[in-house]
Protein backbone atom coordinates (compact mmCIF):
# COMPACT_ATOMS: atom_id res chain seq x y z
CA UNK A 1 0.00 0.00 0.00
CA UNK A 2 2.70 2.38 0.89
CA UNK A 3 4.34 2.06 -3.00
CA UNK A 4 1.01 2.47 -4.27
CA UNK A 5 0.60 6.18 -1.98
CA UNK A 6 3.82 6.43 -3.02
CA UNK A 7 3.18 5.96 -6.96
CA UNK A 8 0.31 7.79 -6.95
CA UNK A 9 1.99 11.66 -5.81
CA UNK A 10 4.64 10.68 -8.01
CA UNK A 11 2.44 10.72 -11.18
CA UNK A 12 1.87 13.91 -11.44
CA UNK A 13 5.40 13.88 -13.04
CA UNK A 14 4.77 11.08 -15.10
CA UNK A 15 0.65 10.18 -15.84
CA UNK A 16 -0.91 12.65 -13.80
CA UNK A 17 -4.36 11.88 -14.84
CA UNK A 18 -4.00 7.68 -15.85
CA UNK A 19 -2.61 6.46 -12.32
CA UNK A 20 -5.17 8.22 -10.03
CA UNK A 21 -7.70 7.28 -12.67
CA UNK A 22 -6.80 3.42 -12.55
CA UNK A 23 -6.39 3.55 -9.05
CA UNK A 24 -9.62 5.40 -8.10
CA UNK A 25 -11.77 2.63 -10.40
CA UNK A 26 -9.21 -0.31 -9.07
CA UNK A 27 -9.15 0.74 -5.72
CA UNK A 28 -11.17 -1.00 -2.99
CA UNK A 29 -9.87 0.81 0.38
CA UNK A 30 -11.72 3.27 1.06
CA UNK A 31 -8.67 5.57 2.00
CA UNK A 32 -6.99 4.46 -1.56
CA UNK A 33 -10.09 5.84 -3.09
CA UNK A 34 -10.29 9.02 -1.60
CA UNK A 35 -6.18 9.89 -1.89
CA UNK A 36 -6.55 9.05 -5.98
CA UNK A 37 -9.83 11.12 -6.27
CA UNK A 38 -7.95 14.10 -4.06
CA UNK A 39 -4.72 13.49 -6.28
CA UNK A 40 -6.75 13.43 -9.71
CA UNK A 41 -8.84 16.49 -8.84
CA UNK A 42 -5.31 18.03 -7.66
CA UNK A 43 -3.53 17.72 -10.90
CA UNK A 44 -6.57 19.11 -12.62
CA UNK A 45 -6.84 22.25 -11.04
CA UNK A 46 -3.26 22.94 -10.76
CA UNK A 47 -3.04 22.27 -14.72
CA UNK A 48 -5.81 24.69 -14.98
CA UNK A 49 -4.82 27.22 -12.48
CA UNK A 50 -1.05 27.21 -14.07
CA UNK A 51 -2.26 27.44 -17.65
CA UNK A 52 -4.48 30.23 -16.56
CA UNK A 53 -1.45 31.90 -14.76
CA UNK A 54 0.72 31.64 -17.88
CA UNK A 55 -1.90 33.23 -20.09
CA UNK A 56 -2.12 36.58 -17.81
CA UNK A 57 2.15 36.14 -17.53
CA UNK A 58 2.42 38.10 -21.08
CA UNK A 59 0.37 41.06 -19.31
CA UNK A 60 2.81 40.46 -15.99
CA UNK A 61 -0.20 39.96 -13.53
CA UNK A 62 0.15 35.92 -13.97
CA UNK A 63 3.92 35.87 -13.31
CA UNK A 64 3.59 35.78 -9.13
CA UNK A 65 0.56 33.42 -9.55
CA UNK A 66 2.33 31.07 -12.05
CA UNK A 67 5.45 31.05 -9.93
CA UNK A 68 2.78 30.38 -6.41
CA UNK A 69 0.91 27.83 -8.33
CA UNK A 70 3.89 26.13 -10.00
CA UNK A 71 5.68 25.95 -6.17
CA UNK A 72 2.19 24.21 -5.01
CA UNK A 73 2.16 21.47 -7.82
CA UNK A 74 5.76 20.31 -7.38
CA UNK A 75 5.87 20.89 -3.13
CA UNK A 76 2.12 19.20 -2.95
CA UNK A 77 3.33 16.01 -4.22
CA UNK A 78 6.52 16.10 -2.53
CA UNK A 79 4.92 16.28 0.91
CA UNK A 80 2.90 13.73 -0.19
CA UNK A 81 5.59 11.36 -1.01
CA UNK A 82 7.20 11.68 2.42
CA UNK A 83 4.09 11.03 4.44
CA UNK A 84 3.25 8.04 1.96
CA UNK A 85 6.74 6.78 3.35
CA UNK A 86 6.83 7.95 7.07
CA UNK A 87 3.12 6.13 6.72
CA UNK A 88 1.15 9.21 7.76
CA UNK A 89 -2.11 10.52 6.15
CA UNK A 90 -1.72 13.19 3.50
CA UNK A 91 -5.04 16.03 2.18
CA UNK A 92 -3.77 17.97 -0.95
CA UNK A 93 -4.28 21.29 -0.31
CA UNK A 94 -7.23 23.44 -1.21
CA UNK A 95 -8.86 19.42 -2.38
CA UNK A 96 -8.35 17.77 1.02
CA UNK A 97 -11.26 20.12 2.48
CA UNK A 98 -13.92 19.15 -0.78
CA UNK A 99 -13.53 15.60 -0.90
CA UNK A 100 -13.45 13.10 2.54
Amino acid sequence: MKVIKILLHASIWFAPVLIPLILWLLASERELKRLSLQALVFHFVIWLLVSISYFFSFILIGLPFLVIFGLIGLIAPIMGIIRAIQDRSFHYPLIGSWIR
